[in-house]
């Protein structure tokens, strides 16, 4: 379990060192500076002598009683100079003998100044808030150090184990409890963990807190930049850390050095981050367990334009994602890439609503055909254009089934460049429908003569000679056979299947069974 925030912070608050039970006693009232309250305070320091910023080394909160500046309007304002000069947290002065009332002199200086000042209308030992405060610093500091070593300790056990980036972004989100995000220098979210909503909150509004990120550290958002060997490649940014900056630092410092040992160990560049995001988002989209509108936020994030685009789904067989990547970025068009299962790959292109969707998409694929230098194999499926973001889930489900209805085919060979739902005709019906008990039982039936190893070369002869349209010269041809012997196999299947193929309806019949048993195999 994840340590609270607030007990990580190695300072004091101004703030939380009013709060305390020996602070109260003394009936403390803060007469300046009350906007300043929230300064860390490293130190306590008791000190009179009007120069007392020449023993200081910032943070220090001050206490006196004003003794020795008591009669003297010059040096009270003076101490108060000295103390911001040396950037001290505060100043707290006991009301006694040599200031019965707030000097008017230290008051105004103060509030110029920007400096909390505290009175304290109860005397009480300076000796006792000393020691209060210093052991709870030395507690705070300890624990600082003792969360730094677990941290890297949880996420170098992490590393050796061979986690991936997910995992070790999740561990770090457990423990600054607010949402993390890594971002390449562009800006461009490569990973994120943390509570769903608040985490699709922040992406919601990425541009603005990535500049926001890029800038000066505040109100939680803390960054550490992630390279090596003087290479900045990356970015990981704590999102509203609630606790102290201090130890919002060290967290990000910690979290920085492992994504850093994970890149090296992994032998992985910044990139397959980014082909990581990617798919994690279009697996997402396809699988429809995330509903589109949810993954808006994160496909923007991602660096896909989103607003008034019309989107392309696209499923490529034999296609290698980095070079798919390479080529989107040749041709100028915006897209994510990710692998899918069993060889394919999924690319949404977001285009301008001006641009010829059908035309840009044709032209991708023809240049992954003739870089790949295997056109043959390289199957491109795709979907109508989809205006919708909301839509796109059934796009790209619509391009894999395309993209498997033709695999392994052989008629694979005469398809456009880009195949469609309406160029798989029958063969894509039946794959849709080849879970179906009925047509299961239809196909075992209509081919319950060849359904066993021994006859697998009778049933490939039949099924090239079904596709070719029952063209006895050419499945000689790719069976390299004579045609008397071609006869011969052909007479063995209608016998083992009882039917007659020169029969328009009973060859068809046994085609559809044939389609429908191959759809099952794959």
């Amino acid at each position: 379990m994840a340590t609270t925030p607030d007990t990580w912070e190695p300072a004091l608050s101004v703030r939380q060192v009013l709060t305390l039970e020996r602070v109260l006693a003394g009936e403390p009232e803060v007469v300046a500076g009350a906007s300043h309250l929230d300064r860390p305070v490293r130190w306590v320091h008791v000190a009179e002598a009007a120069d007392v910023g020449v023993m200081l080394s910032g943070g220090e909160m001050v206490l006196t009683t004003g003794v020795l500046l008591a009669g003297d309007e010059d040096k009270q304002a003076e101490y108060v100079r000295s103390l911001y000069r040396a950037e001290a947290a505060a100043v707290v002065l006991g009301l006694g003998r040599a200031f019965p009332a707030t000097p008017d002199v230290m008051r105004r200086a103060a509030e110029r100044c920007g400096l909390p000042m505290v009175v304290l209308h109860r005397p009480f030992p300076f000796a006792e808030l000393t020691e209060e405060v210093q052991s709870r610093l030395v507690r705070r500091k300890f624990a600082a150090v003792s969360l730094s070593e677990a941290v890297r300790t949880e996420l170098t056990a992490l590393i050796t184990a061979g986690a991936p980036l997910q995992r070790l972004l999740d561990e770090i989100a457990r423990h600054s409890a607010c949402p993390v995000v890594v971002t390449n220098l562009a800006h461009r979210v490569l990973g994120t963990a943390g509570e769903r909503p608040a985490v699709d909150d922040v992406l919601r509004d990425w541009e603005r807190i990535a500049r926001q990120a890029g800038g000066t550290e505040g109100d939680g958002w803390i960054r550490a930049e992630l390279g090596g060997r003087g290479e900045r490649w990356g970015r990981i940014v704590l999102c509203g850390y609630r606790g102290g900056t201090a130890t919002g630092r060290l967290l990000a410092d910690r979290a920085a050095e492992a994504l850093v040992l994970h890149r090296m160990l992994g032998g992985s560049a910044a990139c397959s981050w980014e082909e990581q995001s990617a798919q994690s988002l279009l697996t997402d989209l396809v699988s429809g367990v995330v509903p589109a509108r949810q993954l808006l936020p994160r496909a923007r994030a991602a660096g896909l334009p989103v607003n008034r685009r019309t989107f392309v789904p696209l499923v490529v067989r034999d296609g290698d994602t980095g070079r798919l990547d390479r080529l989107l970025r040749l041709l100028g068009l915006p897209g994510l890439v990710a692998e899918l299962a069993d060889g394919a790959t999924a690319v949404l292109l977001s285009l301008a609503r001006d641009q010829d969707a059908d035309v840009l998409a044709a032209h991708f694929a023809t240049r992954l055909r003739t870089e790949s230098g295997s056109a043959a194999r390289t199957i491109v499926a795709a979907a109508d254009p989809r205006a919708v973001w909301d839509d796109v889930p059934a796009g790209l489900r619509e391009a894999q089934h395309v993209a498997d209805a033709v695999a392994d085919s052989t008629a694979a060979l005469d398809l456009p460049p880009v195949v469609r739902l309406k160029d798989v005709h029958l063969r894509g019906l039946i794959r849709l429908l080849r879970d179906d008990p009925q047509v299961q039982s239809f196909a075992e039936r209509e081919l319950d003569g060849l359904l066993c190893e021994t006859d697998e070369d009778l049933l490939s002869v039949l099924r090239t000679y079904l596709a070719t349209g029952r063209n006895k010269s050419r499945t000689a041809q790719l069976h390299h056979v004579s045609r008397p012997a071609l006869y011969r196999r052909l007479e063995a299947i209608q016998v083992r299947l009882g039917v007659d193929l020169d029969d328009f309806e009973q060859a068809a019949s046994v085609h559809i069974a044939l389609l429908a048993h191959d759809a099952q195999q794959q």
